[in-house]
């Protein structure tokens, strides 16, 4: 699937933008804040449903909107959208998400999703348009909390399967209900016999994401080593170590094993949670290790190791996409270039040739070959502008 236009108001620093995108490589390069990254993130969002770095979708509109509405004023436009026109073939549809600024303080949005005009939950929006973003914050999948693990592996098997997101839809929801239920529980509001449906409803969904979560990591495990390889000179051989929380002390081989060790693990620890108020076992408190020749890199590796393994990882996940669906992602790669020497800024720049589409950002082009250039489209970002090098302007509403 290819992303042929993307349309974007009030996103970001990005007032209006009607940006029309071919096949292959586009190179978007500028100065630092200019928008670079903001329209990588557009594409991202309008792929999961959910953004890339905000804590919340009120961070995603456009700072002016804001102003306005701290100053008393009430704003010309109080909404976000972003449009995409996708396409393959014959097959052509339209994503949309609309973020509309409601009352409240601080102030709320509500989200309205959209596709080919009619609206739908974001499940069914999810997996319509993969892509696999890179950029430098990806440094923390490797070093940062086990929260930032869990949210891509759910993200990467969510984008593969909407039956995994339809289970981790549901898991969250038990997982609310039984926190609240422990919390009565420990203020002795609630009996602990009401424990054992919400037990029941976490064992079942939570083992299938487990078990999809370790059968996705058998698959892009050895993808991302040899990537890995290839990226350090065969000089590292990477692991991908997954760690689920009812399983500390040992592995599993079916969906059986997987409940049997989950339902001991919420008896051996029911006190606890009981006594504490919160959910200790589960697929919420699993993890994610990234290991060299023995060695824990979240703990030991070094920033450029860190990065290096986040980018295998990023592209082990794109084949990944290719060899299960049959279409390769689109790739979006934020400053990839920045800090890899010219040798694997070559290998990584080469292997984009297997992917339909490409969007790529950087501060200088002279960090690009020539011949590179030459096949790719280039844009110059300027301010929330976007601009081709070939001199027509894309940001005109």
């Amino acid at each position: 699937m290819v992303l042929q236009h993307l349309s974007l108001t009030n996103f970001r620093n990005y007032s209006c933008l009607e940006l029309d995108l071919l096949p292959g490589v586009s190179v978007f390069c500028g100065g630092n804040a200019q928008g670079k990254t903001n329209l990588l993130e557009a594409v991202y969002f309008l792929s999961t449903a959910r953004p890339v770095s905000a804590t919340a979708e009120r961070e995603l509109v456009n700072w002016s909107i804001w102003r306005e509405i701290q100053s008393g004023r009430r704003p010309k436009a109080g909404f976000c959208r972003l449009s995409a026109r996708v396409g393959e073939g014959g097959n052509k549809m339209r994503l949309e998400i609309l973020l509309r600024i409601l009352g409240g303080d601080p102030p709320q949005v509500r989200r309205i999703i959209r596709v080919n005009g009619v609206v739908h939950r974001a499940l069914e929006l999810v997996g319509r348009l993969r892509t696999v973003m890179f950029s430098p914050r990806d440094i923390a999948l490797v070093g940062g909390e086990p929260l930032l693990r869990r949210r891509w592996l759910d993200i990467l098997n969510s984008q593969l399967s909407s039956h995994y997101l339809r289970n981790l839809l549901r898991y969250n929801r038990v997982l609310n209900h039984r926190r609240s239920l422990l919390k009565a529980i420990a203020a002795q509001r609630s009996n602990p016999l009401e424990l054992s449906f919400w037990d029941r409803e976490l064992v079942e969904t939570g083992s299938h994401l487990i078990l999809q979560r370790k059968l996705v990591l058998q698959r892009l495990s050895p993808l991302t080593k040899a990537i890995h390889r290839e990226l350090t000179g065969g000089r590292e051989e990477l692991e991908l170590i997954y760690r689920p929380s009812v399983l500390r002390a040992g592995g599993f081989h079916d969906l059986q094993e997987i409940r049997q060790a989950f339902e001991r693990q919420l008896e051996e620890n029911r006190k606890r949670e009981m006594a504490q108020g919160v959910s200790l076992i589960g697929p919420h408190r699993d993890d994610l290790r990234f290991q060299v020749s023995g060695v824990d890199m979240g703990t030991y590796g070094s920033r450029g190791q860190r990065r290096t393994i986040a980018l295998s990882l990023r592209l082990g996940e794109a084949k990944l996409m290719l060899e299960v669906t049959g279409r390769p992602p689109v790739l979006l790669l934020d400053d990839v270039l920045s800090e890899l020497d010219e040798e694997r800024r070559g290998q990584l720049l080469e292997s984009l040739r297997d992917y339909q589409q490409v969007l790529i950002t950087a501060t200088e082009l002279d960090r690009f070959p020539g011949d590179f250039l030459s096949r790719a489209a280039r844009f110059k970002v300027e301010g929330g502008r976007v601009e081709s090098f070939a001199g027509a302007t894309n940001s005109a509403c």
